[in-house]
């Protein structure tokens, strides 16, 4: 067993592990972050007319500067197991983080979950505008779209293609934007959502796309199909356990080291498993997901260079924002 206790603790994994697995989340966030500024630059593109100042200072504001990246993270990893490294991944990657630094400003607008802080700082709407702030995320929602397109991202146009539709059915109707539907919904519903229901909520809104970035992977490095869904299944266990882990730390964490306001769940009636199963059956079904993951790595038959993929895993158990 991996973990013990109310708390997630790292039983087997060796801590050269750990601390090559923060290396190289550090490494993925500095990238991540030199890649997105460089990409929202005030030069217009070739094809645009102009990029107004405060719409990209907006933009800029949402998606620099903060959070963990560990969406980039996993998807850079993912491709470099198969030994694909370089400016297009990193691009594909600050794709993904544009599509899931939209939503964190959408999500954040009054309404939708009226919240005031963000990464410890007034959310974006709040330093700007609400209007400003739709248009920031627009923009980033867009723009995700161009960057994958662009044969700088991949000289295969096949491959754009299957990063544009991976990311769009990630992103859209049937993942995340219809996740946070059914979420919505489920906040005035004279009827608690059964179980089933809720882990379908939390699979579309927030599971999809921590999926679909070692779905990026998996394309970029032509993985053959079994290893492919064996990758999926690592990031479908990831994401659950993402969720259940947020949903913990809503309840008990500390909102300073949140950065972000806590008991927002409570409040708002949101569907969680927290308020199905009780924390105690929540946390031993996160790290029963956890050791899912894992073990859908070992299915992939790629051995050791799965290691810092497994320790994303134990990090999504154990981190405390």
């Amino acid at each position: 067993m991996i973990f013990s206790g109310k708390g997630p603790m790292i039983g087997d994994a060796d801590m050269t592990d750990d601390a090559d697995f923060r290396r190289r989340l550090d490494e993925a966030a500095s990238a991540t972050e030199a890649t997105l500024a460089a990409l929202l630059g005030a030069e217009p593109l070739a094809g645009e007319i102009a990029r107004p100042a405060r719409l990209l200072e907006a933009m800029r504001y949402v998606a620099l500067g903060g959070g963990k990246r560990l969406r980039p993270f996993l998807a850079l990893e993912s491709a470099r197991l198969f030994g694909v490294e370089g400016e297009g991944a990193r691009r594909a990657a600050a794709a993904i983080e544009m599509i899931h630094c939209y939503s964190l400003a959408h999500d954040d607008l009054p309404a939708m979950d009226d919240d005031d802080l963000r990464r410890g700082r007034p959310t974006a709407h709040k330093a700007f505008d609400e209007a400003t702030a739709i248009l920031a995320g627009d923009g980033l929602l867009t723009y995700a779209f161009d960057v994958l397109a662009d044969p700088a991202t991949h000289a295969d146009a096949q491959i754009r293609a299957r990063l544009v539709l991976a990311l769009a059915r990630a992103a859209g109707l049937g993942g995340m934007v219809g996740g946070q539907a059914l979420d919505l919904e489920a906040e005035t519903a004279t009827t608690p959502l059964s179980q089933a229901e809720t882990l379908r909520l939390q699979a579309m809104k927030t599971g999809a796309l921590l999926r679909v970035c070692v779905d990026f992977g998996a394309v970029l490095g032509g993985a053959s199909a079994p290893v492919a869904a064996a990758l999926g299944r690592y990031g479908d266990a990831l994401g659950a356990a993402f969720q259940i882990a947020d949903d913990i730390l809503d309840a008990e964490g500390d909102e300073a080291a949140l950065g972000k306001r806590a008991g927002k769940d409570a409040e708002r009636n949101k569907a969680t498993l927290i308020g199905l199963l009780g924390l105690d059956r929540a946390r031993e079904r996160r790290d029963a997901l956890v050791e899912a993951a894992i073990a859908a790595l070992a299915e992939t038959g790629l051995g050791e260079a799965t290691g810092v993929l497994a320790e994303a895993a134990r990090f999504v158990a154990l981190r405390s924002n």
